[in-house]
């Protein structure tokens, strides 16, 4: 097929290599709307009786030990202040000598992250290797 321009001049035109790929992602978007409202249909919630138990709960025997970090630097375990060469034998009181029961650790804002860690190494040194830190859940990003 060819063309004239203005100057009567015969133009070709250059044949397209390229895969139209518009169908395709019109197909895969219809899909992904099929999957997107068939997928919460998928879970069935089939009432079901459930019979009851006869075995007695446990409670958690071992209240859970806090180890805080004050903004002054001072270390309480629980709720009593200790000295900062005693932390090894308030934590063995704490925790009866179990030095595999989880310790929550709880620091002030305002602390230095190095003095937290220095804290942290000194729970490892005492042999508590499980710690967990405590923070405020909060609603805004």
């Amino acid at each position: 097929m060819m063309f004239l321009n203005s100057n009567n001049d015969e133009l070709d035109l250059a044949e397209s290599h390229e895969i139209n790929v518009t169908p395709f992602i019109d197909v895969m978007l219809v899909l992904l709307i099929i999957f997107m409202v068939a997928a919460p249909l998928a879970t069935v919630d089939l009432p079901v009786d459930l019979p009851a138990s006869t075995a007695t709960t446990h409670a958690d025997k071992a209240q859970p030990v806090y180890v805080t970090l004050q903004k002054n630097l001072s270390i309480s375990v629980g709720d009593q202040l200790i000295r900062s060469g005693n932390l090894g034998a308030a934590l063995s009181q704490a925790t009866q000598n179990d030095v595999n029961q989880r310790l929550f650790l709880r620091a002030d804002r305002q602390v230095a992250y190095g003095e937290l860690m220095a804290l942290m190494d000194r729970l490892r040194t005492a042999g508590y290797l499980k710690v967990a830190l405590v923070g405020l859940e909060s609603s805004a990003p």
